[in-house]
């Protein structure tokens, strides 16, 4: 996987050299539940890192590279409570519908405005897992960030308002998996995050909400300008989502 990411990020360097100066590139990266593509996210976003690192007349504040969750626009659970079924919202959570979709919709479209002198900080949410509910304006997207990764689920949904998100994306990569090897991933972390009170819950979870959600992302899916098959190695094994 690493020779992969590093390639795949001195790709990215190369593309940057050919846009506007004013402009950003935008890179979605989805795969089904435990494809491992949060990992690969983090690690590609530290190799661009080191690839645009800064000069001597830069401050680390003047990283090019930035990376942003889609799990911070999750719906929270005090939101969940005004749907319509709010058991069944609180039971399916990570489904599309428990997401702002068209608050993500907005990110993405204020990532695409000009950097020029007029450029200001962009914020995202992000997703604490103790809390069980997103942070407002935890993850800032300066001016200075040319690349912008984003990993989730629905990042390349072709659905609407998803749709118009991953529209705007210069890159969507999609992370390929072995189903069997998904599920393990699944069940294990479900059970060491507490997701899950127990084993058998564990599997219930992954069969009845996780499996789903990866079929439902998967035959509804935007064009893929390249797809990664996630393999376990030492940087993975105990980390893939």
């Amino acid at each position: 996987m690493e020779d992969t990411i590093a390639e795949r990020a001195n790709f990215l360097v190369d593309k940057l050299k050919s846009i506007p100066h004013t402009a950003r590139l935008l890179v979605a990266i989805a795969g089904v539940p435990a494809s491992g593509k949060s990992s690969l996210a983090i690690r590609l976003v530290q190799h661009l890192s080191a690839l645009l690192a800064p000069t001597q007349t830069q401050t680390r504040d003047q990283d090019q590279a930035v990376l942003v969750g889609l799990d911070g626009w999750h719906l929270t659970r005090a939101q969940l409570d005004t749907l319509e079924d709010p058991k069944l919202a609180h039971d399916r959570r990570g489904i599309h519908w428990t997401f702002d979709a068209r608050a993500y919709v907005s990110f993405v479209e204020r990532l695409r405005c000009p950097l020029d002198e007029h450029a200001s900080v962009i914020t995202a949410p992000s997703f604490d897992h103790a809390l069980k509910d997103p942070i407002p304006d935890a993850v800032s997207v300066r001016p200075c960030h040319r690349i912008v990764v984003i990993e989730g689920l629905y990042t390349m949904l072709d659905i609407e308002p998803w749709s118009q998100a991953a529209a705007l994306m210069d890159e969507r990569w999609w992370v390929q998996v072995d189903l069997g090897r998904a599920k393990e991933r699944l069940v294990k972390r479900h059970v060491e995050t507490g997701v899950a009170k127990d084993m058998d819950e564990a599997v219930w979870r992954a069969k009845n909400n996780d499996e789903d959600n990866g079929k439902y992302i998967s035959e509804n899916q935007f064009q893929v300008t390249y797809t990664i098959h996630s393999v376990d190695d030492a940087a993975y094994a105990t980390s893939a989502v």
